[in-house]
């Protein structure tokens, strides 16, 4: 089955050779073809170019999308899309001045989504989660990463993946695993830390491997939550079994955890809200992928990632919702790449690489996704007739998608 879009007004991360990631500099360059055409065949792109060069197609389906813009759909490396219940009490605690430590302290926060999610069947989990998943689809999300970690405990986690992976099973975008039993100290855990890594190292891990359950394996490293030696431990334990780290670091305090990470090759490091000059110098020239979160900053107001300065050090950064019940309860890729424009002063072109083919990197799935490239998936983002994809992130507020498409069919 053939599919012909025909006078695309701007074709967007049009890749002639399939890249990894773009860093620094590059990041402001976001290749187009204006006045368009897009092929594709079955799930796959297999041309575009000026309609000045548009084939003529046997068999196809053209549509003719005249003052529409096309590009990749969205890629959301960092979401906890998977979770039982919500924390909206929370949500107006903290409008009334108590602080996300101070939530935690007396038993909310992670804490207080385990308890929700070990009284939950995994069957009303799916049922929870399965709304939430179709719902970022249809604002544009085409590959997305999903944590566990709101378990904390041997059958909550397993719980969780399993779930994740029913999800993987049942929807057609690729869907990636991270295991986050180190999200949280359980209370029983408060004052044994060595107790409750083992539980993760000696029991979670190995019946997770056992079926399969995992793609990454995460900690939150951070003050109070895990420390440096805690997480260098959990993350060679896991890439005992296959599982690269994509760790959670430097949301409220910067202690040496990004060095760690990268010594330990983290495909990822993500929240970064406090970062120093020391943690861009082991960035550079580091495979690991900057990622930031900046409707969680907006959520619950701490400082935004400086992606100014570490792009202008040469470093790539991808986006990423974040997606949980406590500090960022929106899946909607749109106002990430608004709010990474509007308070992060990323260029437009800056945040949809940002949003799409560092994403794909930052996911691992750069060879299939992330860009419009011959071979590469036809999940695309239509949108509806705009005057140039600078509206995408000004008009924050507006839903200016028309339709999705993943692996080559329209969603309904």
């Amino acid at each position: 089955m053939k599919t012909l879009f025909i006078n695309i007004k701007e074709l967007l991360q049009v890749r002639e050779i399939s890249i990894d990631k773009v860093s620094g500099k590059e990041m402001a360059t976001l290749p187009i073809i204006k006045e368009a055409f897009l092929l594709i065949e079955n799930d796959t792109i297999i041309d575009f170019g000026s309609m000045k060069s548009c084939p003529e197609v046997d068999n196809a389906t053209t549509i003719d999308v005249t003052g529409k813009v096309i590009l990749p759909t969205w890629v959301d490396s960092h979401t906890h899309i998977v979770y039982a219940g919500n924390r909206i009490q929370e949500f107006v605690d903290r409008i009334n001045g108590l602080t996300y430590e101070e939530i935690f302290n007396r038993g909310g926060g992670i804490l207080n989504s385990a308890r929700n999610l070990n009284e939950t069947t995994e069957d009303e989990i799916y049922e929870q989660s399965k709304i939430r998943l179709e719902e970022i689809i249809k604002q544009g999300t085409g590959a997305v990463e999903i944590k566990s970690g709101y378990g904390l405990t041997v059958e909550g986690e397993l719980k969780m993946l399993r779930v994740i992976k029913r999800l993987k099973e049942n929807y057609a975008l690729p869907i990636k695993a991270t295991f986050l039993g180190a999200h949280a100290f359980p209370t029983e855990y408060k004052e044994n830390h060595a107790a409750y890594i083992d539980l993760i190292i000696n029991e979670m891990l190995p019946k997770i491997a056992e079926e399969n359950l995992a793609d990454y394996i995460d900690a939150f490293l951070e003050t109070g939550y895990f420390s440096v030696a805690e997480t260098i431990k959990i993350m060679e334990a896991g890439k005992k079994y296959g599982l690269i780290p994509k760790i959670h670091v430097n949301q409220f305090t910067a202690i040496e955890g990004i060095k760690a990470c990268v010594k330990n090759g983290a495909l990822s490091v993500d929240h970064l809200e406090i970062v120093t000059d020391e943690d861009i110098e082991v960035l550079k020239n580091s495979n690991t992928m900057p990622v930031a979160l900046p409707s969680c900053s907006y959520f619950i107001s701490i400082p935004y990632t400086p992606a100014r300065k570490m792009i202008n050090a040469g470093l790539p950064i991808a986006l990423a919702t974040d997606y949980n019940p406590g500090t960022t309860p929106s899946g909607n890729m749109n106002f990430v790449v608004a709010t990474a424009c509007i308070k992060m002063k990323m260029t437009p072109e800056e945040a949809i690489n940002a949003a799409t083919i560092n994403g794909a990197y930052a996911m691992g799935i750069s060879e299939t996704h992330g860009s419009i490239t011959r071979g590469k998936k036809a999940n695309i983002i239509l949108t509806k007739p705009i005057t140039t994809y600078y509206q995408l992130p000004y008009e924050f507020g507006s839903n200016l998608i028309d339709r999705v498409m993943i692996n080559g069919e329209f969603i309904s």
